[in-house]
């Protein structure tokens, strides 16, 4: 059948799990439609149903199609979480950036003068819903300063420069008039609510994740690496599922979208290569913020990143931290197909692991070494 978003779910697991298809050995693809329809673009005919199933029989016969294994329902329960998960933090940095957008109105000058950020829960109280501007201006430096402190619950080092700051940005602001400041506080207190609401259902989530992990032995190999914590942990389990669904790292890297297409014709190799953005791209999200994670924690990949970042002169950093990901996917594969936690290379025996830095290491499962 067709991959068609949550509907092929249901008749997809149906058909696995039936006890008499079993029997039967009978193999269940759910196929990305899109393949489908470029094998369908090779004939020009109508587009009714049994056009289209004969000829996504007609594309299966050729043996082209990739064979997965279903997930579990594990992985596909913590799926659902970090997707919510990460749908949410689009959603708030959509509405931080909004919000910056109708606080420049009302102070103009404050995200230059103030070096703290303007989303802590002491700012976007007195931005919003404490004093209006001409109050914060009129206000002496000590008793602005006291009045952090209490909000802020002593949380602040200096509250004298963070007050002086807070009210010289109040001062050479621009004021507006009466009808479009009340219009600008109401938009304000909406989207600081709606943060202050997006952060607490993150917060739900992250309990239900970090719960939902102890149930998966496999997440013990990947936060043993530093820079990869609960959260990058459960985007990649969710993603890739069993790793066996994969026969080596270069599926993975290619089903994550981390892959460049080879471009050759006779004796000629072109070195410019587009990356391909086909794949999964919640993985790919998560592989390359893990990577950015893991090149300050971890010499070699930080070095390896340098490394690319000097090759070129445009785009250094994109560039270079995609290269990074991918030479990630290469530990990841490792670390799971092997049930390895990583161990670092000061210190003990070592081998390069296809670039991977993985040293002796236990397995979780059978408690032997590997290398």
């Amino acid at each position: 059948m067709e991959s068609t978003s949550v509907y092929s779910f249901h008749p997809a697991t149906f058909l696995a799990e039936d006890d008499d298809l079993k029997k039967l050995s009978v193999e269940v693809v759910v196929q990305n439609p899109k393949v489908i329809s470029r094998f369908k673009g090779l004939f020009d005919e109508d587009k009714t149903d049994p056009i289209d199933a004969f000829r996504i029989a007609d594309f299966l016969r050729l043996n082209r199609y990739n064979t997965s294994l279903m997930k579990e329902e594990k992985y596909l329960a913590l799926q659902r979480l970090t997707r919510s998960r990460y749908q949410l933090i689009q959603q708030m940095t959509e509405c931080k950036q909004h919000f910056l957008e109708n606080l420049y109105y009302k102070c103009n000058t404050l995200t230059r003068d103030v070096d703290t950020s303007v989303f802590g829960a002491t700012m976007m109280d007195l931005l919003c819903e404490s004093l209006t501007l001409d109050e914060i201006a009129n206000m002496e430096v000590t008793e602005l300063a006291a009045l952090l402190q209490q909000k802020g619950r002593g949380r602040f080092s200096n509250p004298e420069k963070l007050a002086k700051a807070i009210s010289k940005a109040a001062r050479d602001s621009y004021r507006l008039g009466q009808v479009m400041q009340s219009s600008v506080d109401v938009v304000l207190g909406t989207y600081c609510l709606m943060v202050k609401t997006i952060k607490e259902q993150i917060k739900s989530l992250d309990k239900a994740i970090e719960k939902l992990l102890e149930a998966i032995p496999e997440s013990q190999c990947l936060m043993s690496v530093p820079g990869i914590g609960k959260v990058y942990c459960a985007g990649i389990l969710a993603e890739v599922g069993q790793i066996e669904r994969f026969a080596d790292q270069a599926k993975l890297a290619k089903y994550a979208g981390l892959y460049w297409k080879r471009k050759q014709s006779g004796s000629y190799e072109s070195e410019r290569t587009s990356l391909t953005r086909t794949g999964n791209h919640y993985l790919r999200y998560y592989l390359v913020e893990a990577a950015n994670s893991v090149k300050r924690f971890e010499p070699v990949y930080n070095e390896y990143y340098q490394k690319k970042c000097d090759e070129v002169p445009k785009h250094k950093h994109k560039r270079a931290l995609v290269l990074t990901a991918r030479k990630l996917v290469r530990m990841v594969d490792v670390l799971l197909r092997n049930h390895q936690l990583y161990t670092p290379e000061a210190g003990s025996r070592g081998c390069d692991c296809n670039g991977c830095r993985i040293t002796q290491s236990y397995s979780i499962s059978h408690g032997k070494v590997f290398c």
